[in-house]
């Protein structure tokens, strides 16, 4: 799978209705005409920004008949995410793991 230099999917930062589909999934899982629903844009529009996300791995497919699903894949997203905010904002990463790794003071209570 491709990723831009900063590791960040190429599938997730170039258009507004990959992330708000996204978004959309974080409810659980949909169909593609409800996903299209959403939109002012043409259905074989939404299926082409569909398509590009699930070449990304950032979304999965269930066909049921004659209807496909969509869900987040949560653990790849969390991961392209991840990536994304160590390339841009490295000092995070060690106030991220300070703050929140359990403390022993923590654990026992």
């Amino acid at each position: 799978m491709a990723t831009s230099p900063n590791g960040w999917p190429p599938a997730l930062p170039k258009t507004r209705p990959r992330r708000q589909i996204l978004e959309d999934l974080r409810g659980g899982e949909l169909a593609a005409g409800e996903i299209a629903a959403r939109f002012a844009i043409s259905a074989p529009s939404i299926s082409r920004h569909l398509g590009v996300l699930k070449g990304a791995g950032l979304v999965t497919e269930r066909r049921e008949g004659n209807r496909i699903f969509y869900a987040l894949a949560e653990e790849r997203l969390a991961n392209s995410i991840g990536r994304f905010l160590s390339a841009v904002c490295p000092e995070q990463i060690v106030l991220r793991h300070t703050k929140w790794r359990p403390t022993a003071q923590n654990e026992g209570s």
